[in-house]
This record gives structure tokens, sequence and C-alpha cells, in this order.
């Protein structure tokens, strides 16, 4: 056993040693501008991920999401960390590998946060809408367990997909008690079933990460591949054919512009409110995420997806 926790990533200074396992998002290796052979890695926990050299020309490349004990020093360069790696082997049957800190992961059990959804499933009034969104969850399976919500950016963690969806559900049910005139029911279906083929766009394993995107996400996306679905179950169930169209156009616009994926913007109060609630919950996860990783008093790099800096206010 180690005498002392593992050191986080992000919280580490530049000449402080590191010893301790990390996951392997990216490695290969390399050729110098000497001639000499080295490894270029991306290696992560779950407060972040760095770049990583190891400059030994016979170590070979370990495998992407593979795990490995390293000793090294975290250093600087052009102005970013980079880890120097001593040493580096595979884990030894005997060594106490904690994945909870090497993935990042949602911070409710996915067995709660699952109940949630099926909780909310099954006090839908109507009985085909109610059928609909509980064949779709029975479809997703297990896999609702460890799914991210995304490669990268937001919710980008094991069981990410239900964390994201359950807590744009309670935020859902919060928008309703405001607004009385809003469908709380079709809006709780189309948050429930807005990201759920997420599991056949992306491909991730079991650990809760994504490697990479399915021949079906690539070619039709999460969107198509949803309404498609959809319309299927709904047609196989009898679901009301102006609620199942409902039900997809707001799948279909949830991300609002063409740009983002939509060919139709939100045309009711329902389908409004599920793309915000959904654009909410995935800034609040990306700023809460990039905050996370810098002192207080200070600003973050630039985040691209949100084309700004972030300020983390000091005494919080």
């Amino acid at each position: 056993m180690q005498s002392q926790p593992q050191p986080q990533l992000a919280a580490m200074l530049r000449g402080q040693m590191f010893e301790g396992f990390l996951l392997v998002k990216a490695a290969e290796q390399r050729t110098s501008s000497n001639g000499g052979k080295y490894l270029d890695m991306t290696l992560a926990d779950r407060s972040g991920e760095v770049n990583a050299k190891m400059w030994d020309g016979a170590a070979a490349a370990p495998k992407a999401l593979s795990v490995v004990k390293v000793r090294g020093m975290m250093l600087e360069y052009n102005n970013r960390a980079q880890l120097r790696v001593d040493k580096m082997r595979l884990p030894e049957e005997k060594d106490p590998v904690d994945m909870n800190l090497l993935i990042p992961c949602a911070p409710e059990p996915p067995e709660v946060m699952r109940e949630a959804l099926y909780s909310r499933a099954r006090e839908i009034q109507d009985q085909g809408l109610r059928q609909l969104v509980l064949a779709r969850l029975d479809a997703a399976g297990d896999r609702l367990n460890y799914y991210p919500a995304a490669q990268k950016l937001h919710h980008a963690e094991r069981s990410g997909l239900l964390h994201h969806t359950s807590t744009m559900l309670r935020a859902a049910a919060a928008i309703c008690a405001i607004y009385p005139d809003l469908d709380a029911d079709l809006l709780a279906a189309g948050v429930i079933l807005h990201d759920l083929c997420k599991i056949t766009e992306l491909s991730a394993n079991e650990v809760g990460l994504a490697s990479e995107y399915t021949l079906e996400g690539q070619l039709l996306g999460h969107l198509v591949q949803g309404v498609a679905e959809l319309s299927r179950t709904g047609q196989e169930l009898g679901v009301d054919p102006e609620l199942l169209l409902m039900l997809e156009h707001m799948i279909l616009s949830h991300h609002d512009l063409p740009e983002f994926g939509s060919p139709k913007r939100p045309m009711f109060p329902e389908a409004e409110v599920l793309h915000t609630l959904d654009l909410l919950d995935a800034r609040m996860f990306e700023m809460s995420h990039a905050l996370s990783a810098v002192q207080p008093g200070h600003f973050t790099e630039r985040i691209w997806s949100l084309e700004r800096r972030l300020y983390r206010r000091k005494n919080r």
C-alpha cells in the first residue's frame, strides 16, 4: 500500500515529484531532432491531464486507456505543465489501483441517477408517452450506468450521460413550477430522451471513457439517430401522432442552430426550454471543471468551447 495519498495532477507544482498510477489517454514513440527516440504521452487522472515525456528510446508506448505506474517530476514547457517520466511500468496484481482517482466520475452513484429517470418516466400521465420513454430506457440497458455524455467537453466522465440527464430533469421540474403552462410530462420525456442515442453515437467501454465516434455517430449523429428510434418505437406502441411528432422535434431542435447540428430551431415552449436547459447544464459543467483547476483570484486559460477565459473569485 502507498504510504500517502497519490497527488492529483491539477494540484501539482513545478519541481514536485510524482509517484502513482495514471490513465494513458494517448502515447506514441517519436524521434527527436538529434535522432533519439522518446515517448510522447498524454497521462491523466480525474483532476485533469498532462503532457508527459519519457526520454527512453527503448520504452514501448503503452496502449490508450491503459493504466501505468509512473515516477517522475512535474516541469514546465512553453508555460504549460509537463511531466518528465523517469520510470514507468504496468500495474501488478498486488497494486492498489483506485480507478475512482483516475477517471472523472459523476458525483452520484449511477444506480441512484438511473432510478430517478425511471421514477419520473413512470409518473407520465399519457400511457403511450410513458411506455415510449420506458421502452427507450430499457433499450439503453446497463450502458447507462457507465456511458459518458461526450468524448471531450461537458460530462466526459463515467456515468456522465446520467449526470447530465438527471441534473436537467431536476432543473426541468423547477422550471415547470415557475411556468405552469408548460407540459411537464412532455418536457421530462424530452430531457430523458434527448441524448439517449449517445450510447450509439460514441464508442465507450465500461471504464467510462469514449475512445471515438462510431460509424453511425459520424454519419448520422445522436439527434438523427434519436428521432429515428423514437419514430420506430412510437409507431410500434401506437403513441399519439402529434405527441410523437412534438417529441421528435424536441430531439431534433435541442442544439438550436444548424452549425450545432439542429436543422430546425425550437418551435414551441417545451422545445425551447429543453434547448435552454441543455445549454445551461453543459456550460455550468464546463465552467465548474475549468475553475476547479485554478487558484482563487486567477483566470483560467481561454476555453475554446466557451470562447472566453473565466475568473475564479477569491475566498471561494
